[in-house]
């Protein structure tokens, strides 16, 4: 599916790794308008800093690991009209976090991380990477985004539903709490199988979080109207 920002233009066949749904849904949904600095973890291609730039002012800081990723993402980012206020960084987020600067500096960190931490391993090393905790843990994601995040900051993450329960026993043990959980369903009538979480270190955030769903498509296998009103300004075909 091609997929379009305002002026620019991106194609899956072109961005080095496909242009997921799931990074859509986030890039969407996550509250980014008012940002003024957003870290974006593990950029793949780029898409998320994409998004968050047509959808906010903020200076981006994307980091990417893998070197065929990160020159896609350089690419890609080269093509945009917003090049001047996203940064590349190519390493990892461990290093990142822990440079001094960096610490408490964003007020917006957007990530969609690593899948599944059991399982048969995707024969492509770059998609095993890519949806896999080898090269980040969950935990460290966690630590990562406590050091980099502004006091009165917000994370946004997309997370499948089956590591939903590690991945809660783990954010127990940070500073970080929920602020809102999307459940997301790939088809009317199914079970939701993603889940959008959005964090905060605030401490004087509400004790429950607002607790919502979204539906993809309809059993016709339209979308629905709920995806399209959420995406309308990104794809180039719904």
């Amino acid at each position: 599916m091609a997929f379009t920002f305002k002026q620019f233009h991106i194609d899956d066949l072109n961005c080095g790794m496909a242009v997921s749904t799931d990074a859509v849904i986030l890039g969407a949904w996550a509250p980014l308008t008012s940002a003024k600095r957003i870290l974006d973890i593990g950029a793949g291609s780029g898409i998320l800093s994409l998004m968050a730039a047509q959808r906010s002012q903020a200076e981006i800081t994307c980091i990417e690991l893998d070197d065929s990723a990160a020159l896609a993402c350089q690419h890609n980012i080269a093509q945009s009209p917003w090049e001047s206020r996203i940064r590349l960084v190519q390493g990892n987020i461990q290093q990142l976090s822990q440079a001094e600067e960096n610490q408490g500096y964003f007020d917006h960190i957007i990530c969609n991380p690593p899948y599944f931490e059991h399982g048969p391993q995707a024969q492509l090393s770059q998609r095993a990477m890519a949806r896999h905790t080898d090269q980040l843990s969950f935990s460290e994601l966690l630590a990562a985004i406590e050091q980099c995040l502004a006091p009165k900051g917000f994370a946004s993450l997309i997370l499948p539903i089956q590591s939903l329960n590690n991945f809660n026993r783990l954010l127990a043990q940070s500073a970080l709490r929920w602020i809102e959980r999307v459940d997301i369903k790939s088809v009317e009538g199914k079970s939701a199988n993603r889940v959008l979480c959005l964090l905060t270190a605030q401490t004087n955030c509400a004790v429950e979080p607002k607790v919502s769903e979204l539906t993809l498509r309809e059993i016709s296998g339209q979308y629905s109207q709920a995806m399209v009103q959420l995406t309308q300004d990104f794809y180039l075909k719904l």
